[in-house]
């Protein structure tokens, strides 16, 4: 089992960035495909990228592509999401998630939430007009 913590949330002005981390402990990261979902206050959980298991392939929402990149470090047995011109409308609680399912199915599965077996507790992001 592997445990997922997510840091690097906070407060940033429209325009600005932040650099979220998710740390993974108890297992080796690289054994897990890695997504990022995000949910905002009343809505569904949202699909924000993935990454595969060496960081070969990335994988974005269409609202999210141009301004959001995802890596990781497997030495360090973590996985960033790097987030540019943030807007209001991006505000949520941010979350990461590992995925143990077979590489094969990844590029089909890896939208979907319920696809991923570990989830972190998540971090908070809040965009300021």
């Amino acid at each position: 089992q592997v445990q997922l913590v997510e840091s690097g949330g906070g407060l940033v002005q429209a325009g600005g960035s932040l650099r979220l981390s998710c740390a993974a402990s108890g297992r080796t990261l690289s054994n897990y495909g890695m997504g990022w979902f995000r949910q905002a206050p009343g809505k569904e959980r949202e699909f924000v990228g993935a990454i595969s298991w060496r960081g070969g392939s990335t994988y974005y929402a269409d609202s999210m592509k141009d301004r959001f990149t995802i890596s990781r470090d497997n030495a360090k047995n973590t996985v960033y999401l790097q987030m540019t011109s943030l807007k209001p409308e991006d505000t949520a609680v941010y979350y990461c998630a590992a995925y143990l399912g077979t590489p094969f199915k990844w590029p089909q599965y890896c939208r979907a939430s319920d696809s991923y077996d570990y989830w972190g507790q998540g971090t908070q992001v809040t965009v300021s007009s």
